[in-house]
């Protein structure tokens, strides 16, 4: 099946993002839809700044950016949203049952073969495909924040998802101009963030346990180990508690040896989330 109409549920950090790359780079019809109008004017908001930076750059004109925009159609109603896409990504926030809840709806209001994907970045795609009546046209689809920057797609095979399925969305992946790497088995984390949060949590500990400052751990990483972000920055940008919830779901779907850093809960709990909060580790207020 081709793809040519997408729909994105959820018009937050990632949703918001994958709208525009489908619409901008794929040049796909694409309904945005979320819960309420302050949200999807918030996503809106943040797509145009973005396009804004592109026109700035040069790197598109006025006339591409109308256009881009004129093909992403923002929208309240979740039938009107599915009723015709051929491709649904669900980018909800990072809680099981709000996920289920969303596919297990969208599932009744999309028609027989269109193809559900979860932007999930840790929870079992073969669980969220159960809470819908077609696990082989069901897979995982992991985008990287900033979507409209980062190069890599995940995409996750369920216990049921077809050869057919997996190989419709390495298409997609392409026209959107990424690079799709296949996760074979469903597994906790999936490749990058299997890798990444114990490193992470790790970076976390050597700030609990006093050992160095945030900004030496990055400045060691950065110039030991080439990352271009250190991993204390990192967190920050990714949203402490998102790291957190990846770190519990491998520590309960793998290994306690996931378990995460005291420091990073407490901060979790004191509402320190990082950069979209205004301070994590580090102070972004006056950035």
């Amino acid at each position: 099946m081709e793809v040519r109409k997408v729909a994105v549920i959820g018009a937050g950090l990632m949703g918001h993002g994958i709208a525009q790359v489908a619409a901008q780079v794929a040049k796909f019809e694409v309904s945005l839809r979320d819960v309420k109008q302050e949200f999807l004017d918030n996503g809106m908001s943040m797509i145009n700044g973005s396009l804004q930076r592109f026109l700035k750059k040069g790197t598109m004109t006025e006339n591409e950016v109308k256009e881009v925009l004129g093909r992403i159609h923002p929208t309240l109603d979740l039938k009107e949203a599915v009723a015709d896409a051929d491709l649904i990504i669900e980018a909800v926030p990072e809680i099981p049952k709000l996920k289920k809840d969303t596919l297990s709806e969208v599932d009744k209001l999309a028609k027989p073969e269109a193809i559900l994907a979860s932007n999930t970045s840790s929870i079992s795609i073969t669980e969220l495909a159960s809470a819908t009546n077609r696990p082989e046209k069901f897979c995982g689809m992991h985008f990287f924040n900033p979507p409209q920057l980062m190069k890599l797609i995940e995409i996750i095979r369920g216990a049921k998802t077809s050869d057919e399925t997996i190989n419709a969305i390495v298409e997609v992946t392409k026209k959107m101009d990424k690079e799709p790497v296949v996760v074979k088995k469903d597994c906790a984390g999936f490749i990058v963030n299997r890798i990444l949060v114990p490193a992470l949590n790790e970076a976390i500990s050597l700030v609990w346990e006093g050992i160095a400052d945030p900004k030496d751990i990055d400045t060691a990483i950065k110039l030991g180990l080439n990352w271009p972000m250190g991993p204390i920055t990192l967190v920050d940008y990714l949203g402490l508690d998102t790291t957190l919830s990846i770190s519990e779901v491998l520590r309960d779907d793998l290994d306690p040896k996931y378990s995460p850093c005291p420091l990073l809960r407490q901060m979790v709990r004191a509402g320190l989330l990082g950069r979209k909060t205004g301070k994590g580790f580090y102070d972004w207020t006056q950035r």
